[in-house]
């Protein structure tokens, strides 16, 4: 299947196989990617009555299909209509929430090429009515996840100006909150917005 972006250029993808072998990212030592493990505490979450949370599906505009039966159609090409925002969204407790998750191989910081303009400015919007808007951090050499208002991330964005590509881990360890990965949820991301609404007030 063929997907391209907004502006037309192909979207290239390795073979799902290849990209599986070469991508062992594992989870705690449980072979679970990042954001399986989010999506399986988004379910526990549900189940539990503690929050409505979901991932939100990528928008796109399919422009060939092929029928090898009369019972299945299979997409050929597909475009992404606009640039995804943040990987999720919901409501916990009386408060929106909306967050993305991204991971790094880096030990001593996370770069801010793993964001992009359009994430950051829904980020701001978000802000701007108040949600709790925030992004949650993966360091897979490290095994250590952390939650990071958008407001720091933000400021950190807007410090590229000054020549800074990514946000050291030390200054992550301080403005952010921890995370300790556990069996449920995975990543126990809500003790984290407790905490960081607990210094809101």
């Amino acid at each position: 299947m063929t997907f391209h972006y907004p502006n037309g250029q192909l979207f290239s993808q390795k073979n799902p196989r290849e990209r599986s072998l070469k991508k062992e990212t594992t989870f705690a030592n449980r072979g679970m990617r990042f954001e399986e493990a989010i999506n399986q505490s988004n379910e526990y979450y549900l189940t539990h009555d503690r929050a409505v949370i979901h991932k939100k599906p990528t928008p796109l505009q399919i422009v060939k299909v092929d029928y090898p039966k009369r019972s299945a159609a299979v997409i050929k090409e597909a475009y992404f209509r606009q640039p995804s925002t943040t990987d999720y969204n919901g409501v916990y407790r009386g408060y929106y929430l909306d967050f993305e998750a991204k991971e790094t191989k880096n030990k001593t910081s996370f770069p801010l090429k793993n964001f992009h303009q359009h994430q950051i400015t829904h980020m701001q919007q978000c802000l701007r009515q108040d949600a709790i808007c925030f992004v949650l951090l993966w360091f897979s050499s490290l095994n250590r996840c952390f939650f990071l208002s958008a407001q720091e991330l933000v400021n950190y964005w807007n410090e590229q100006e000054n020549g800074k590509k990514s946000i050291p881990l030390a200054l992550i360890e301080t403005v952010g909150i921890e995370i300790t990965p556990q069996i449920a949820p995975r990543i126990p991301y809500l003790a984290a917005v407790e905490q960081y609404l607990e210094k809101r007030s």
